[in-house]
């Protein structure tokens, strides 16, 4: 586990990462990262534009389809 100090970053706060951890996670200065709530806590991940757009279309044939989904889910 690594522990991380929050920081005064200009007029911000931020934290800075490892370069181990930005390592394994494949980004660099300038990338964006994604922060979710999940139930054990925060999730912080690296943007994946191609996975944005595969979730963006799999929303809209959710959202399409709901009937069809609901019926193939019994």
């Amino acid at each position: 586990m690594t522990t991380l100090t929050i920081r005064k970053i200009g007029n911000s706060e931020g934290v800075i990462l490892p370069k181990e951890v930005l390592a394994r996670m494949h980004v660099k200065e300038g990338d964006q990262l994604f922060v979710t709530e999940t139930p054990d806590g925060f999730s912080v991940r690296s943007y994946d534009p191609a996975f944005e757009k595969q979730m963006d279309a799999a929303e809209s044939i959710m959202r399409r389809y709901r009937n069809t989904l609901k019926k193939l889910a019994e």
